[in-house]
């Protein structure tokens, strides 16, 4: 299965990925999901956000039933990692199940949520959001790529009806526990030298988008008295977000930038930044955002999402960890859809497989072969007690 998807939206020259939503290789993955679900067997569906559902059972029989897998999708030349290692880990763990004779007394699913970077569109976990109403469908629908290409218009042209895309209340209620697989982004693992712990929770964070007004001029030509670039202001927005962050112990970002007229010998007429923060605590990464958009005179600011602190079912976290021979419980900045289910009231939990060196949204992103089957095997035990 990992050979298969190594070569899909693969770059040449940064051998990062490209996998974004609603594209040629988003399309390629969701046929390699399919017939991986074919394979086995399994029941394949697909709900009203396009996200894909492969069971083994009936949940609406015998539901509801237990769900495990991510997402294939990748931010711009990421890792191998982040996402199908959950995807291709949750098919493994049903091929172990079935192995050793295990006969589920209750459903079980394997799925892949789409657009969870959200690097096309710019919002994350758009999948599971549309899916648990967590985002309204018109605001998906409308939302622009680069090129100036509409969500809903690429969601049409690969397949999905969107006249109905939204909240998918008979989805949800086949879900009864969801649990996700994913590479640990960060060393906590490194530092404990455990190969998987289990979650407790994910930080808030939030997107921003910064607007700083300009006025066009030629380079060569213009005085430096009579200039208005916004350049110096985008300058004055990553110093002061990370100085902010420095002092509210929070991490802030601002890792997308648009000029315009983007030319070598052009003063711009505008920029637009983004600026992503995240910390332990809500108000402290309130306060970041307010520092940033206070060091600029005249500077917009719109906030493009935000999600509160997410705690994992502390039950079935603390049931996972003993299972698992005392896992460490770790909280996360990353977000990730298993977040999104859990602030929609489903019992939701994570693992996460260690990352050597703790890179993760880059080509060096990484996990050795030994600690991803010992990610198999723990989720493979988690099912087996699930549906017993």
């Amino acid at each position: 299965m990992w050979a298969d998807l190594l070569p899909v939206g693969r770059h040449a020259g940064t051998g990062g990925y490209r996998r974004f939503a609603w594209t040629r290789e988003d399309a390629t993955l969701r046929e390699w999901f399919a017939a991986e679900a074919a394979a086995r067997g399994l029941t394949l569906t697909l709900d009203r956000a396009g996200n894909q559902w492969a069971w083994w059972g009936d949940p609406d029989a015998d539901g509801p039933g237990v769900v495990v897998g991510s997402h294939l999708d990748s931010v711009p030349d990421g890792g191998a990692f982040d996402g199908p290692l959950g995807v291709v880990s949750a098919f493994a763990a049903v091929d172990a199940l079935r192995a050793a004779g295990t006969a589920p007394n209750r459903p079980l699913a394997v799925v892949n949520f789409g657009d969870e970077e959200g690097a096309r569109f710019g919002v994350a976990c758009t999948g599971s959001r549309l899916l648990t109403g967590a985002m309204a469908p018109e605001r998906a629908l409308a939302l622009t790529d680069g090129d100036g290409v509409a969500a809903g218009e690429a969601m049409r042209t690969a397949g999905l009806d969107v006249a109905h895309v939204g909240r998918d209340d008979e989805t949800l209620r086949r879900v009864g526990t969801f649990v996700e697989l994913h590479v640990e982004q960060g060393r906590g693992l490194v530092d404990l030298d455990r190969p998987v712990a289990v979650a407790g929770s994910i930080w808030p964070h939030g997107r921003w988008r910064i607007d700083l007004a300009g006025e066009a001029n030629h380079a060569g030509t213009t005085r430096l008295a009579d200039r208005h670039d916004p350049m110096l202001a985008l300058a004055t927005v990553v110093q002061q977000a990370r100085s902010a962050a420095e002092r509210h112990d929070a991490v802030a970002t601002c890792g997308k930038v648009r000029v315009e007229p983007n030319g070598v010998n052009a003063i711009p007429s505008h920029v637009t930044a983004w600026l992503d923060a995240r910390g332990a605590e809500p108000g402290n990464v309130r306060a970041v955002v307010a520092e940033v958009a206070a060091a600029v005179t005249g500077a917009s600011v719109t906030e493009e999402s935000w999600t509160d602190v997410t705690r994992f079912d502390r039950d079935l976290a603390a049931r996972l960890a003993v299972l698992l021979d005392d896992a460490p419980v770790l909280a996360t900045g990353a977000g990730h859809d298993a977040g999104v289910l859990a602030t929609a009231g489903i019992p939701t939990a994570m693992l996460f497989v260690r990352n050597p060196t703790g890179v993760s949204h880059s080509p060096a992103e990484h996990a050795e072969l030994d600690d991803c089957l010992a990610g198999v095997d723990a989720l493979t035990r988690v099912v087996a007690e699930l549906v017993a």
